[in-house]
């Protein structure tokens, strides 16, 4: 059923059917009337059942339908084709009202055109019979007044002859009156040109002779006026121009009127060089009086040498070279030498009032006025290519060069000053209860302070790349400066400067009596070296690269992993540095404490050392301070007792009661044979190597350099049975608090067991305490301060600081009495 439908529907080519096609109803009638194109034709194939197609057959159509569509689809179809019939019928009727008043109107208009065109033709047939007659009775005219032509035109060149002959007669008369002083010389030189062919050709004539004879004198004496007037110091440009002309239109030697012409106009080019150099200071070769500041900005000053000698200068050349071109005698050179001595001089000056401009100032002023001075140089270079060129572009670069390095130390100066209120922070006292701003807080303030001041510096140095500024089209400022002068001399110079400047605290020398840096200072510039090489270089240098994008070509710029590797390294050396320092204090104390006691003569211990509380009292404000800065880093897992392991005068691998029943003065090569035999199966502690950027590995530094002076000390002194035991509860003390910050627990356990052999070794009388005395005295809460260690707490303190061997002597003498007082007490 569906094909017969599609069947039914194609063969009756209703409309429904044909619109998806494109089928119209309107061209219907018309294709059908006019029948297919050619080309439908062959395309399409013959079917008799197609009701629109040229192959139509109305029989095999019925019979098909018929046979194909039941009674309700013929039906449908019926109805269908009547109205379309309707349809086209009202289409055809519709067609041919609109067709049939056009018909009748071409009708008309071609009717009224047929009776126009034969009017037309009429009169063209007329106009052609006059046309004729007027020729043949102008033929008639001219051959009837061709003599008396050839006689008119014969009469009017007489009267022409005669009128240049009294025109000739009358030159000297007006030579005169325009040649007088204040008349019009211009006028007359004109008419002297043009009289002066004729008179020369015919001066062979007697009068034409005196003709010219009499004029020659006149513009003989306009020209001796007018060489008087060129030497004239009040002309202006123009004039001199005016004058110069005159003179070689009276056929005036070319080479004569072109050193004067260019005489007077260096004369006065000179006077303005003058009054630009009348502004400003007189130069001063030795450079010891202090320059005055110039009475104008450099804009004003650019100003007025490019509107007045260098505009006079353009239009001396352009004057110049329309007097003088094509001249012999006068294009040899004369001008461009004269330019070049000129605009050297003019240099110079501009170079001496840009070298006035020695603080920072308005860069965008200085960018206005070397952009105006390169304008008007690139004009003058139009007429003299050859009139410094080079000189100009050079000063340009030059004065853009100067001006970043000055942006350079401007940088450095701020620097000096963040770094000089850092400092000023950190020194400063603090009330009580009242806490000043912590490291991260200054280190953020120095970090933003620096990268902002940078970023700042960078967008006034782009103004020299700007667009719409004429030298930034040279080629210097798009690639030597962008990369030489601004990157590297700039960017990279800063980089490095600050990396030798926070590197100076650590390797420069301190001059006599100037203050040490502060170990916060050092910890502080260790991490902004840190935060450099990690992301602030490669954030800065990537910045600067889209500012001033670098050429393919270019110059070899300073990679970024290069300066990194500069910035890591100052960070190491500062931070070892602090080590050092906060090392040798902690150390000093420790040294200062050991000398100055008396270890033979000292009472049985009862507490542990006041000085052995400030040491961990000192270990852990550093710990918070560095841990104010840097990560916590990994630390050696640590062992289930490291707070309770048991402190020995020997190893730490023996146990105590196993070899101090043993242990007797008369053998104590056996307790040092022991020792040394137990380093060799140790491993080596490097107390100097470098430390790692974390807090673990700078208090295990730290603390390494603490307790080898604290070895150090004890090897040199000779102790008795009560100090021996003072140095075992002063070493189980501080294993007790000094393990939690190292990295690794055994570097803490085997320095102070060194300490603890060194004591037993240099120990006349070594008994040790029993451990568990020790562990009693060490953990029944901080060590009360008597007296004596008061005095000795005191006297540690005071001579943390005095390096005089006489001072300290005295200081222990008097330690000594005290000690004796007290015990004696």
């Amino acid at each position: 059923m569906a094909e017969m439908e599609v069947a039914g529907s194609g063969a009756g080519g209703s409309p429904e059917a044909g619109s998806g096609s494109g089928w119209r109803r309107p061209h219907g009638p018309l294709q059908r009337y006019y029948g297919p194109s050619a080309a439908e034709a062959v395309e399409a194939a013959p079917d008799p059942t197609d009701i629109n197609g040229p192959h139509f057959d109305p029989e095999v159509f019925l019979t098909k339908v018929r046979s194909e569509c039941p009674l309700g689809q013929l039906l449908a179809r019926e109805a269908a084709l009547g109205r379309e019939i309707r349809a086209l019928d009202s289409d055809m009727q519709t067609l041919l009202y609109e067709n049939y008043n056009k018909f009748i109107s071409a009708t008309d208009t071609i009717r009224k055109m047929k009776v126009d065109f034969r009017r037309m033709e009429a009169e063209m047939d007329d106009l052609a019979a006059n046309m004729a007659a007027i020729s043949t009775s102008s033929a008639r005219v001219s051959a009837a007044l061709q003599d008396r032509h050839r006689r008119g035109a014969q009469l009017a060149g007489v009267q022409a002859l005669l009128r240049k002959l009294q025109s000739l007669v009358e030159v000297p008369g007006r030579l005169r009156r325009w040649a007088a002083p204040g008349a019009e010389p211009a006028r007359a030189l004109r008419c002297h040109a043009r009289a002066r062919a004729v008179l020369r050709h015919y001066r062979h004539l007697p009068s034409f002779r005196a003709i010219e004879d009499e004029s020659h004198a006149i513009m003989a004496e306009l020209a001796q006026r007018l060489r008087t007037r060129l030497r004239d110091d009040t002309l202006d440009p123009k004039e001199l121009t005016e004058c110069v002309e005159m003179l070689l239109q009276l056929e005036e030697p070319p080479e004569e009127l072109c050193e004067e012409f260019l005489s007077h106009a260096g004369t006065r080019l000179e006077a303005e060089l003058a009054a630009l150099e009348a502004e400003l200071p007189p130069a001063d070769p030795s450079g010891a009086a202090a320059t005055p500041p110039p009475t104008s900005d450099i804009l004003d000053f650019v100003d007025r040498g490019s509107s007045a000698f260098v505009g006079n200068l353009c239009l001396l050349a352009a004057s110049y070279r329309s007097l003088f071109e094509g001249r012999p005698g006068a294009g040899d050179g004369r001008l461009e030498a004269f330019a070049a001595t000129l605009t050297t001089r003019y240099f110079e000056l501009l170079e001496r009032r840009l070298a006035l401009e020695r603080g920072l100032g308005d860069t965008s002023l200085l960018v206005r006025a070397l952009d105006r001075f390169h304008r008007r140089l690139r004009a003058l270079l139009e007429l003299l290519p050859a009139a410094g060129a080079e000189a100009g572009a050079a000063l340009v670069a030059r004065a853009a060069r100067e001006r970043v390095d000055r942006y350079l130390r401007a940088l450095q100066t701020f620097f000096l000053g963040c770094l000089g209120d850092v400092r000023q922070a950190l020194a400063a006292p603090r009330p009580p209860g009242k806490e000043g701003p912590g490291l991260p807080d200054l280190l953020a303030t120095l970090a933003s302070s620096v990268l902002g001041q940078l970023k700042a510096v960078l967008a006034y140095v782009q103004l020299f790349t700007a667009k719409d500024v004429a030298f930034a089209s040279l080629p210097y400022f798009k690639g030597e400066f962008c990369v030489e002068a601004v990157r590297e001399g700039l960017v990279v110079a800063f980089v490095r400067w600050l990396c030798r400047t926070a590197r100076g605290f650590a390797d420069g020398p301190a001059e006599r009596g100037a203050p040490a840096a502060p170990p916060a200072l050092l910890l502080l510039l260790a991490r902004l070296c840190l935060d450099y090489e990690a992301t602030t270089i490669s954030y800065i240098l990537t910045l600067t690269d889209e500012q001033f994008p670098p050429q393919d070509t270019g110059p070899v710029v300073t990679p970024g992993p290069a300066l990194c590797a500069e910035a890591r390294g100052a960070a190491q050396r500062l931070l070892d540095h602090y080590v050092q320092v906060q090392g040798a204090a902690v150390a000093q104390m420790l040294r200062k404490s050991v000398e100055t006691r008396d270890w033979l003569g000292t009472v049985e211990p009862r507490n542990v050392r006041a000085v052995m509380k400030r040491v961990v009292e000192d270990i852990t404000a550093i710990d918070v301070q560095v841990g104010q800065l840097f990560e916590e880093g990994v630390r050696r897992a640590q062992s289930s007792d490291s707070s309770r392991r048991a402190f020995s005068v020997y190893s730490s691998s023996r146990a105590p009661g196993r070899y101090a029943p043993s242990y007797t003065p008369s053998a104590p090569m056996d307790t040092h044979l022991l020792s040394n035999i137990q380093k060799l199966f140790s491993e080596r502690i490097d107390i100097f190597s470098p430390v790692e950027f974390n807090k673990v590995s700078v208090l295990t530094g730290i603390i390494k350099i603490s307790l080898k002076t604290l070895l150090e000390c004890v090897r040199l002194r000779t102790l008795g049975r009560f100090g021996l035991q003072q140095v075992q509860v002063d070493g189980h003390y501080l294993q007790l608090y000094l393990w939690r910050f190292a990295a690794d627990e055994r570097v803490v356990q085997g320095l102070l067991d060194e300490v603890a052999a060194s004591a037993a070794h240099r120990c006349l009388d070594p008994v040790p305490m029993e451990h568990s005395v020790v562990e009693l005295i060490c953990e029944r809460g901080p060590p009360r301060v008597t007296l004596e260690n008061s005095l000795h707490l005191s006297l540690v303190k005071s001579l943390v600081t005095m390096d005089s061997p006489d001072v300290l002597e005295r200081w222990t003498d008097r330690q000594t009495l005290l000690l004796e007082e007290i015990r004696s007490i």
